[in-house]
């Protein structure tokens, strides 16, 4: 029998074979290595060993860095930003948000494009609520591309990817900004920069960043893609058009209120105290008498119920008011108001809210102990018009029970027959102001209620809700008119505007919004705080609105146009806790736990025609200290006693007229009276 050459190597058994084929990639690797070595090819064989050691067990790569897959990339590039942004200092903060929204698009239409669907859903539900308040028409357009053919024909889709989306930033800003990815490319900055290289367009603006830049409008204006009109850079232009006039007055009422004051001017004597130059009654009735306008919205889009005794009687009060009140107006600036200042001792730190009525007779705090208590403010007895009630007298104070939780808001009617109340146990009661009782209690929100307001005729009242909805309440209905929602956080203070037609809200998601309440939808957002807002007030020429937040900052804003005109500082680094408008709406005085009530001139670096800068107080200067006199800081904490608390000094800015200390007494409440007095509520802390 032949034998095969020594030299010739043995065929393989169909065995082998069948075992090489169902053997493990791994083994399979091996066995292609080994050949190659045996071959010479030293490099190729290198080469494999390199790949192969980056396999797993069934030959498929070994993620080595997560971050580099669709999966997590962009979620964590996109928080990383976000986290980096918020952790900035706050004058750089405003100008680097503006660069959330694009990423934030490219980031979802690049992993819907790519295929990587779930992950483009999960990204967009994770995140797509921080942008809902400026992009809400954008992100509704946005929201319906769920493949990538669709991301290729939709028109929104193709004008961000075709066109660069336009950022305005300081040299500044821009540096950090460029800096921080650079040092961070390998937790995200690099997938950052790539997105701004291929659809951003950074644009470098001439000055500093600041807290709020005067210029801010116009870096806005060139804010987005050209020619697409973005909420947030839109002009007045799209707004919904707003009616910010006062509501025409009832025919017959004003009829009626004629007549008296006629009567009234007949019976006045040279000895009642006017003088001839301060004219009739019936002649200032005709000053302040609300007429049909063209700004005036309609008597039926508020509707009233028929007036009343009470009615008439209030007008002519306002008439009388006015024709008293105290004219803030000076040869260079304002000049300053009255301030009557209450302080309640013996609170326990339990006083939450307090209210002063219109005709200045009462005030009412809410306390923590799921009560309300009203106090005379002229000293008198509180009587009842139930007599068992005035036994054996009739006390000073009353106390309303009612409540099964902590009280945050109380209000007054307008004709100061009435009071409302708000508390944790979600429900808002109203009380009688003739027997001190309770009369309905309104249920409807699933949550604490933190704030509540009589509307300008009484009829009406709003609430607003840790739920995040505001609601409008008539007093003859046990159930919401109107429940206002789009705040993505608790609605915390609610306003109306003196007409009625319009409802103001302030939120812990920084943004304060305009409701129309026939249709209850929004028709204004006012957003640029840094923080959750704490107090609105609005000027009774319903022009302007004044917000302030937790950022200790108070912005004036004309509501017509929706934009800012001016921000104030001076309150250091503490809550703002209440603002009011002087009757002519060029004085705004707040209150804060700084302890101190400050005056501002509103329309001193507005463009609206005024004095000229505000005159400094005793010749120093307009910005003031912790001392109590003028001088030339605000303390960060101040108190009566002027020493520093620590952080920082806040410089005051020039629209700061004057500022009011207490010893030992954050203060609750500022308001305006019809005559031009401030009254003021502060609680004193042992």
């Amino acid at each position: 029998m032949s034998q095969p050459p020594a030299n010739q190597a043995p065929a393989p058994t169909a065995a082998s074979a069948a075992g090489a084929a169902s053997g493990t990639p791994q083994q399979l690797n091996q066995i292609v290595m080994e050949y190659l070595s045996k071959k010479g090819y030293s490099k190729t064989e290198a080469m494999l060993r390199s790949e192969s050691a980056h396999t797993d067990a069934d030959g498929r790569p070994i993620i080595t860095k997560p971050e580099e897959y669709p999966e997590t990339m962009y979620e964590k590039a996109y928080s990383h930003l976000r986290r980096w942004i918020d952790n900035s200092l706050d004058i750089y903060k405003p100008e680097l948000r503006r660069l959330v929204f694009p990423v934030f698009v490219h980031f979802y239409l690049n992993l819907i494009h790519s295929g990587n669907l779930t992950p483009g859903k999960n990204f967009w539900n994770n995140h797509h609520l921080e942008h809902e308040g400026l992009y809400g028409e954008d992100l509704k357009e946005l929201t319906t591309l769920l493949l990538p053919a669709h991301v290729e024909e939709n028109k929104l889709a193709k004008l961000y990817r075709e066109n660069k989306y336009r950022v305005a930033l300081s040299q500044t800003t821009k540096n950090l900004l460029l800096h921080f990815l650079e040092e961070t490319s390998d937790h995200g900055g690099d997938t950052v920069l790539k997105v701004i290289n291929s659809y951003i367009d950074l644009r470098t603006v001439a000055g500093r960043a600041a807290l709020f830049n005067k210029d801010e409008d116009s870096m806005r204006g060139e804010e987005g893609i050209v020619g697409h009109i973005s909420e947030r850079s839109g002009t007045s232009s799209t707004l919904p058009a707003v009616k910010l006039g006062p509501l025409p007055m009832d025919k017959d009422l004003a009829k009626d209120i004629e007549e008296e004051l006629k009567e009234m001017d007949m019976k006045d004597t040279p000895g009642s105290g006017f003088k001839v130059s301060d004219g009739t009654l019936h002649d200032e009735f005709q000053k302040i008498k609300r007429e049909e306008s063209e700004d005036s919205p309609s008597r039926e889009i508020v509707p009233l119920p028929p007036y009343t005794v009470a009615d008439v009687e209030r007008e002519i009060r306002l008439v009388k008011d006015s024709r008293e009140s105290l004219r803030l107006i000076g040869t260079s600036s304002p000049a300053l108001p009255t301030v009557h200042m209450y302080t309640f001792h013996n609170t326990n730190d339990g006083l939450n809210c307090l209210d002063f009525s219109e005709d200045v007779s009462l005030v009412a705090g809410g306390f923590a102990e799921s009560y309300v208590r009203i106090w005379s403010l002229k000293g008198t007895p509180l009587e009842s018009i139930i007599p068992s009630e005035n036994q054996p007298t009739p006390p000073k104070s009353r106390r309303l029970i009612g409540h099964s939780g902590p009280v945050y808001g109380v209000s007054f009617s307008p004709d100061s027959k009435y009071l409302l109340s708000c508390s944790e146990d979600k429900s808002t009661r109203l009380w009688s102001l003739d027997t001190y009782t309770g009369l309905v209690v309104y249920k409807g929100h699933d949550a604490p209620v933190w704030d509540v307001e009589f509307g300008p005729y009484g009829h009406y009242f709003a609430t607003a809700s840790h739920e995040h909805t505001a609601r409008l309440w008539s007093c003859d209905h046990i159930y919401p008119l109107r429940i206002f929602a789009g705040h993505l956080s608790d609605v915390d203070v609610v306003k109306f505007h003196p007409n009625s037609a319009y409802l103001f809200t302030g939120s812990s998601d920084k943004t304060s919004r305009m409701w129309d309440i026939q249709t209850g939808s929004s028709v204004r957002l006012f957003s640029g705080h840094t923080a959750a807002i704490s107090a609105l007030a609005v000027s009774p020429n319903g022009k302007y609105l004044a917000t302030a937040a937790e950022d200790s900052l108070i912005a004036i804003w004309d509501i017509a146009a929706g934009k800012r005109l001016k921000v104030m500082r001076g309150h250091g680094k503490t809550s703002i806790y209440s603002l009011s408008f002087s009757q002519e709406g060029n004085v705004l005085v707040s209150a804060g736990a700084d302890m101190t009530v400050r005056t501002w001139d509103v329309l001193h670096g507005t463009g609206a025609p005024t004095a000229e800068q505000p005159e400094p107080i005793n010749g120093v200067g307009n910005i003031i200290s912790g001392s109590g006199d003028a001088s030339t800081k605000v303390d960060g904490v101040s108190s009566g006693s002027g020493k520093r608390r620590g952080g920082k000094d806040v410089v005051a800015t020039p629209d700061h007229l004057a500022v009011f200390y207490t010893k030992k007494a954050p203060v609750y409440k500022v308001h305006f009276t019809n005559k031009n007095l401030v009254l003021a509520g502060s609680a004193f802390l042992p």
